[in-house]
């Protein structure tokens, strides 16, 4: 009776927790004025926002990130202090003049009509309300601001090196998000962001020479025409010479736009009406950007069938920016590189679609499951696109997460992006350690219930804010593992992998023992290839205690589940089969290249030969 009891508080807790989550909603209706002569535009905004918190609320706080770049804030410190700053910053924020610094002034705010008070605090708005938002209640915010767009420094500002007019990013007050652990109302300092589910519906009055790519769908495309429809085209051009484009987006979590005089626009239709928009300049490099399309449009629908299908009609790729950084249904990238530098851009910010477009983690607390996984999708996308069939191809990052711990500068993947030490340890923990977590996972898991681990991911988590216990419980209900020891070690340590076939010895005249040592303090099951004298393989897998069961299809034919698991705690495993010891000719640790060991010398018995020679 005690166990049935027990039993039944935990499906309750599991379907309570299930039950529990919640996301605030916000409804952005902007109009925007802008003037191209100073570089400044003015706004009303106009904010539903809903409360489906159990909290009540008393502040709300809004991002004001044009403000970082202004001498002396702290992105600019940031930059100044930092080891090895950003290229693309450096002392540049130090050195703007009034012209041409960025700025957002909030000139007027009301909730339901009376006003708030508040202040602004380098690049947050602290607002003080008259009264609580309660749980479930919607009110409206009313605000009147004006902005100074920066000239380029970093993803978001004006005349880009690239000839880019204007990269319009994080470019209006932006509602900060409430969630379960609270307000994450971070300062910028040239990291990530971090949005609210909801609907955009902005309207730009801009002079009639621009050409206008983003986020969303436009309303209008026969009063605009700029190769948005075929229909015929009347311009409704305002006094002042503008065109007053409309686009609306919905359920999504950011808007960004980019304008040019020079852009061309080519679209491409998916199987699925999905259009993909394509906004660049034609000088030198139109011909990388008119071959780049088919490659985008394959990718996009390999992605779709494999990873979930992308929910929206329209996907901008733009070239603007200062690299490349994703937003919803849009993208602004840098051109001016290879092609094969172009096609991995597109790819890798298309796939962010998924990976923090749909699937929003907060990107700041969690930047390896926003740049690890689209890394990951990213060159299982591109194997597929240049039909490489790969043995891995995901060993870059194997590689890159290698360098690090052989210099010793590994920080656990569990720090906040905006602290880590240096930019070096950021980009190859966030984008290779965290690419190589999914790696290892489907070593784990097996292909088949990590393919199926992705699919319900997208399938339960999209259009929410998952986090990396929400990932890692999806992975535990799809595949019947433990994983908490993965995630503990690999996110929240440095420990590192190392493996090695110690030696062989006779057990018996018909059986051989394989001695086996962990050298590292990181541990993982192990996949052990046999290969025979007459080219016969037999694998053997060793899990690990703590994983509770094991995977169950392997990429190798005669796979079988060895009966005892390796206890974390023990150094070495001795692994028994039955094969005559003079019969092999070769035992291999993980031959697909899947487990990052550090140290592959010792995964090989007998060591190659001409590994011994370049020693």
């Amino acid at each position: 009776m005690k166990q049935i009891f027990s039993l039944l508080l935990l499906l309750s807790a599991s379907f309570s927790y299930s039950q529990s989550y919640w996301q605030q909603k916000v409804d952005y209706t902007m109009d925007i004025d802008f003037d191209e002569t100073r570089h400044q535009f003015e706004g009303k905004q106009k904010l539903v926002y809903t409360n489906n918190s159990p909290d009540e609320l008393s502040k709300v706080f809004y991002h004001l990130y044009f403000n970082a770049f202004q001498p002396g804030s702290m992105m600019d410190v940031r930059s100044l202090t930092i080891v090895d700053p950003d290229r693309r910053v450096g002392d540049r924020i130090s050195k703007l003049t009034p012209e041409e610094e960025g700025f957002q002034k909030v000139n007027s705010l009301k909730m339901n009509g009376k006003k708030v008070k508040y202040k602004t605090v380098g690049t947050i708005l602290e607002v003080d309300l008259p009264r609580s938002i309660k749980p479930g209640e919607s009110v409206t915010f009313d605000m009147e601001f004006e902005a100074q767009v920066p000239i380029q420094i970093r993803r978001s500002g004006r005349n880009s090196a690239e000839g880019i007019d204007y990269s319009m990013t994080q470019w209006y007050p932006k509602m900060s998000e409430y969630d379960y652990e609270g307000w994450h109302a971070n300062p910028y300092v040239g990291r990530e962001f971090h949005g609210v589910w909801g609907d955009f519906d902005v309207t730009i009055h801009l002079n009639k020479k621009y050409t206008i790519g983003g986020t969303g769908v436009l309303q209008n495309p026969t009063e605009i025409g700029k190769g948005y429809t075929t229909e015929p085209v009347t311009e409704k051009v305002n006094k002042k010479g503008q065109l007053s484009w409309n686009f609306v987006a919905k359920n999504v979590h950011d808007f960004a736009w980019a304008a040019d005089p020079d852009y061309k626009h080519d679209i491409k239709t998916l199987d699925n009406g999905t259009r993909l928009h394509f906004f660049y300049q034609t000088d030198t490099l139109v011909e990388n950007w008119e071959n780049c399309q088919d490659y985008a449009v394959r990718a996009f629908e390999y992605v779709n069938k494999k990873y979930g299908e992308y929910p929206y009609s329209e996907y901008s790729i733009i070239q603007g920016g200062d690299g490349g950084m994703e937003y919803p249904m849009a993208t602004l990238i840098t051109a001016h590189g290879s092609f094969g530098g172009l096609v991995s851009v597109i790819i890798h910010e298309g796939l962010h679609s998924w990976y923090q477009g749909m699937m929003a983690t907060n990107e700041s607390k969690y930047p390896w499951m926003d740049e690890g996984f689209t890394s990951y999708a990213q060159h299982d996308a591109m194997d597929y696109v240049y039909g490489k069939n790969a043995l891995n191809p995901h060993l870059g990052a194997h590689r890159n997460y290698h360098f690090l711990v052989m210099k010793n500068e590994q920080e656990p993947l569990t720090t906040h992006a905006d602290h880590y030490k240096m930019n070096r340890t950021y980009g190859i923990s966030v984008y290779s350690k965290g690419e190589v977590f999914l790696d290892q996972l489907e070593y784990i898991l097996g292909e088949k219930d990590f393919e199926k681990t992705m699919i319900n991911y997208y399938n339960q988590w999209k259009f929410k804010h998952p986090n990396a216990n929400d990932f890692k419980r999806v992975a535990e209900q799809t595949s019947g593992l433990e994983l908490d020891w993965y995630l503990e070690q690999f996110i929240g340590t440095t420990n590192f992998i190392d493996y090695g076939v110690d030696s062989i010895s006779v057990c018996d005249k018909n059986t051989t023992r394989i001695h086996l040592q962990r050298i590292g303090d990181m541990p993982m099951p192990l996949d052990i290839v046999v290969t025979l004298l007459n080219g016969k393989i037999k694998t053997y897998n060793i899990p690990l205690a703590v994983m509770r069961g094991s995977k169950t299809v392997s990429k190798y034919d005669n796979y079988e589940v060895v009966s005892e698991d390796w206890p974390w705690t023990n150094p070495t495993f001795n692994l028994c089969i039955d094969e005559k010891i003079e019969n092999i000719a070769r035992i291999e640790i993980d031959p697909s290249l899947r487990l990052s060991d550090v140290n592959r010398k010792n995964n090989i018995f007998p060591e190659p030969e001409e590994k011994k020679e370049t020693e």
